[in-house]
């Protein structure tokens, strides 16, 4: 009996351990930009495509919220946006990754050198939107593993207590796929932003933005995403939209051509077919004059 009541006193014991894992004391939040979505308030990114640590500063602390490095479509290496996130460290603007998929490799990397969101693109399915949560963060919440990495020098020696507070996971629907399975991925716990990807669904579809499909695809990605209480993103022509708070503007490279006739002191015109499109139409990636 005597031996009885002191295994169930060491089992009691243990299991009243507190959990290393979790921070003490309210939440810490140090991502700003994390902050102002929780806050309901919109905030906007600049996408950087440059490997230049100048550049990339220059951005970070021009007044966007995050940086939208893109590893999707430019040539951009984990070794490149180390050190830009390093050469920038404490820049306003806070450090986002699209990867180039929702594998552990990828998202590991992009953590672990100091990411405070990743960006996985063309989320079809269930799967890919629990992976994006899994690799992104550590247990109990999912599956990152602990390593190497300049995160704690960032951000602190109590990084691995906080950073699960702090990550914000952002899947992208894209194609007529991710719009029928919306409800489902939206249903995934850890979500904070789903993006409604304005130049894939067009390029999927075979619809543009005005289309009626095209339309019923984004008001579904809305509809599905609002009512989870997960903020809505989309490119930065849609501030207009009802619903969206998260918007990706373009690169460093259109900012510098915008502001090029501006310093030479010549008249600032709008191309052509920004004209025809109007008001509150994105521009095709990878077409912009």
């Amino acid at each position: 009996m005597r031996r009885a009541l002191l295994a169930l006193l060491v089992v009691s014991c243990a299991f009243a351990q507190k959990d290393w894992r979790v921070a003490e004391g309210p939440v810490k939040i140090y991502n700003t930009a994390k902050q102002k979505l929780m806050d309901g308030k919109p905030i906007i990114g600049v996408t950087i495509t440059s490997p230049d640590p100048n550049v990339y500063c220059a951005a970070a602390n021009a007044g966007f919220d995050y940086t939208w490095i893109e590893m999707q479509h430019s040539p951009l290496t984990y070794s490149d946006v180390a050190k830009l996130i390093w050469a920038c460290r404490g820049a306003s603007a806070m450090p986002f990754i699209r990867v180039p998929d929702a594998t552990e490799g990828d998202i590991q990397k992009a953590t672990d050198m100091g990411a405070l969101g990743i960006i996985v693109p063309t989320v079809d399915t269930v799967e890919k939107a629990e992976n994006a949560v899994k690799w992104a963060k550590y247990p109990p919440l999912g599956r990152r593993s602990m390593g190497m990495g300049q995160y704690r020098e960032l951000f602190g020696p109590d990084y691995r207590q906080t950073i699960n507070d702090n990550m914000v996971v952002v899947i992208m629907i894209e194609t007529p796929l991710g719009v029928a399975n919306a409800k489902e991925i939206a249903a995934v716990p850890g979500i904070d932003v789903i993006f409604a990807a304005s130049t894939d669904l067009s390029n999927f579809s075979g619809t543009k933005q005005g289309d009626k499909k095209y339309e019923e695809m984004v008001t579904k990605i809305k509809d599905e995403t609002l009512k989870k209480n997960i903020r809505l993103g989309g490119p930065l022509a849609w501030t207009d939209r009802p619903g969206f708070t998260f918007f990706q503007a373009g690169a460093e490279v259109s900012f510098i051509k915008m502001a090029a006739p501006i310093v030479l002191g010549k008249e600032v015109t709008v191309p052509a077919p920004a004209k025809k499109k109007g008001k509150g139409v994105a521009e095709l990636e990878g077409q912009e004059k």
